[in-house]
C-alpha cells in the first residue's frame, strides 16, 4: 500500500515562505513523476508543479519564479519551497505520484490527503 503524508501547511503573512513536504512510503519500483496541485475554496483542484524522474520540472505560470519543486531521495520526500505567497496561493495542497510497483508494470497513481495553506494578514 503506497501512502502520501503532506505536511508543513499553516497560516502565513503575504510574501511570506512555507515549505510542504510531502513523505512517500509503501512498495515501489520506481517513480516516473511527481506533482502538486492546489484547490481554493469553490474552485476546482488546479496543478501547480511536476517533475519527472530525469529531473525536469515544470510551473503553472501562477508560481513561476516563486515555487520550487524538488525531491529529497534520502527522506522519501516531495517538496514544495512556496516563496513570495500570495492570498491567491490559499488553499488545500496535494502531492500526487505516478509509480510501478514492478518494473514494466502498471502505472499507478497516488494522492496524499492535502494540507491547509492559508495567506492572509
Amino acid at each position: 500500500q503506497v501512502q502520501l503524508v503532506e505536511s508543513g501547511g499553516g497560516l502565513v503573512q503575504p510574501g511570506g515562505s512555507l515549505r510542504l513536504s510531502c513523505e512517500v512510503s509503501g512498495r515501489i519500483f520506481r517513480i516516473s513523476s511527481m506533482a502538486w496541485y492546489r484547490q481554493a475554496p469553490g474552485q476546482q483542484r488546479e496543478w501547480v508543479a511536476s517533475m519527472v524522474s530525469g529531473g525536469a520540472t515544470n510551473y503553472a505560470d501562477s508560481v513561476k519564479g516563486r515555487f520550487r519543486i524538488f525531491r529529497d531521495n534520502a527522506k522519501n520526500t516531495v517538496n514544495l519551497d512556496m516563496n513570495n505567497l500570495r492570498s491567491e496561493d490559499t488553499g488545500v495542497y496535494y502531492c500526487t505520484i505516478t509509480y510501478r510497483i514492478v518494473n514494466g508494470g502498471t502505472r499507478r497513481d497516488a494522492w496524499g490527503q492535502g494540507t491547509q495553506v492559508t495567506v492572509s494578514s
